[in-house]
């Protein structure tokens, strides 16, 4: 596993449909779209004292978070996934979760946890012991991602961002979610050692620079 840089952008739709075309010209869509996009949608984690979203919020340098996500409705492949910043750097470790290990953490059914032999599993159950991390709220998007083997470069287009609220019953393809109140559309650039001039200049934009954007933060804007 290694760090990668990661560019984030707030976007306007025209924006979107002007970078869509471009890198459609240099860039191959991801293998694992259904029509060049796929639907995500995540549970996240947290404590009694909002300490991933305080940490955000206040840019603190070292900071992860736990999420639990799964695409396109489909729950047969499901992910825990820890997510660590350090100086603007990004590290993503992932484990697959069958549905009922999904649905016992989703109902705070942890001791399962402790005899999983998973690394990840392991250090999820001592948080949420130590820490006292929760569900806290589904974060939902549409996610048109495009990859670049040079540099390992992946761009994604994120939009139609909504929130469950105080919901946590992210399996349930019921559940109900709502937009997150005006959240843009984000334009994301994450890559290993190198961003390429190719695809540096397909994703430049007049009067555009790169921010903090947090999908999370912003699906808790109810609560």
């Amino acid at each position: 596993m290694k760090y990668r840089h990661e560019w984030k952008h707030e976007i306007s739709y025209c924006d979107m449909l002007v970078l869509r075309q471009r890198l459609s010209a240099v860039a191959k869509r991801d293998a694992h779209t259904i029509d060049g996009k796929y639907l995500i949608r995540s549970l996240y984690f947290d404590n009694a004292n909002d300490k991933a979203l305080r940490e955000k919020i206040n840019g603190v340098n070292f900071r992860e978070k736990f999420r639990i996500r799964y695409y396109n409705k489909d729950t047969s492949l499901i992910h825990l996934e820890k997510k660590c910043k350090v100086n603007g750097l990004c590290l993503k470790k992932c484990e697959t979760l069958s549905t009922k290990q999904a649905e016992a953490i989703a109902k705070g059914d942890y001791e399962w946890m402790i005899k999983s032999e998973i690394p990840l599993i392991e250090e999820f159950y001592s948080k949420i012991k130590s820490q006292g991390l929760r569900p806290k709220t589904i974060v939902e998007y549409t996610r048109e991602p495009f990859v670049f083997a040079p540099g390992n470069v992946r761009v994604t287009l994120d939009y139609n961002i909504r929130t469950g609220m105080n919901s946590t019953d992210f399996l349930n393809p019921d559940c109900v979610t709502v937009p997150a109140g005006d959240a843009p559309i984000i334009l994301e650039v994450k890559w290993d050692e190198y961003l390429p001039d190719i695809i540096r200049d397909a994703v430049q934009l007049p009067d555009c620079r790169a921010g903090a954007f947090s999908k999370y933060a912003a699906c808790r804007i109810y609560g």
